[in-house]
């Protein structure tokens, strides 16, 4: 059985992530920030349809905690599956911030900066050892970083820096056949960012060929996809799952 473990799993595209592998027969690990209910429930709705699942707290913006995280999901794996190691890391927990560039203030920066960026740079790092051979990296990216869009400057800053990281990683943990890919989700009907009202969304839906915007399933389908052997031959790319958001 293939292992998964998927930051920020609790909510929106990550639980439906978790949810989408598990039913592709992966063991799922989903890490959650501040809603064990949330994750508790994730967890609850894998379990009852066959799969297996843990959630494991992490704070993605405080990188001091990642060698216990570590350590504690070493303990996970070898309780739960009789393993040392994973096969995928998805980094995908994140916040939205809408704040045009001239009222920005540098802790609003350093706190998308440390969740977006610099978190999946050193938990990568962190879990490096414990991914297996041929494994896979998916980074949750944006399409905010192909169109700009007023008011989320930095958000998109770091997931375009995210982007580049990824083909870096594609090239540096070539010699161990792991693969690294990202995907530039764009606007879902979830809770980031406060959401869609209604008004936002007709319009958001006006500029997608596919006349509406995303749901979580759409995204959470892609990365269980990628993750999949059927697309082992994909590497160091950037995929924007956007139902083609202004083209």
């Amino acid at each position: 059985m293939s292992i998964v473990i998927i930051t920020g799993g609790s909510r929106g595209l990550g639980a439906s992530a978790a949810i989408e592998c598990a039913k592709k027969g992966m063991g799922v690990v989903l890490t959650y920030k501040s809603n064990p209910d949330a994750a508790a429930d994730v967890v609850s709705v894998i379990e009852d349809e066959g799969g297996k699942a843990v959630a494991l707290p992490l704070d993605v913006g405080d990188s001091a905690s990642f060698p216990t995280f570590r350590d504690r999901l070493l303990q996970i794996l070898r309780e739960v599956w009789d393993r040392s190691d994973f096969d995928a890391l998805v980094n995908n927990a994140g916040y939205g911030l809408y704040n045009p560039i001239a009222t920005v203030t540098e802790e609003e920066f350093d706190g998308l900066y440390r969740v977006h960026l610099k978190g999946p740079f050193f938990l990568t790092q962190a879990l490096l050892p414990l991914i297996a051979e041929g494994g896979h990296i998916v980074n949750v990216a944006s399409a905010t970083s192909r169109v700009a869009t007023a008011g989320v400057a930095p958000y998109a800053s770091f997931k375009g820096g995210l982007q580049v990281l990824t083909r870096y990683m594609a090239k540096e943990f070539g010699d161990r056949r792991i693969r690294a890919n990202s995907i530039a989700p764009g606007a879902i009907k979830t809770e980031l960012g406060g959401g869609l009202n209604d008004e936002f969304e007709a319009l958001l839906a006006s500029q997608t060929a596919l006349g509406r915007v995303g749901e979580p399933e759409d995204v959470g389908r892609m990365i269980a996809s990628l993750l999949s052997d059927e697309n082992r031959w994909i590497n160091a790319q950037n995929i924007e799952v956007a139902g083609g958001y202004i083209i």
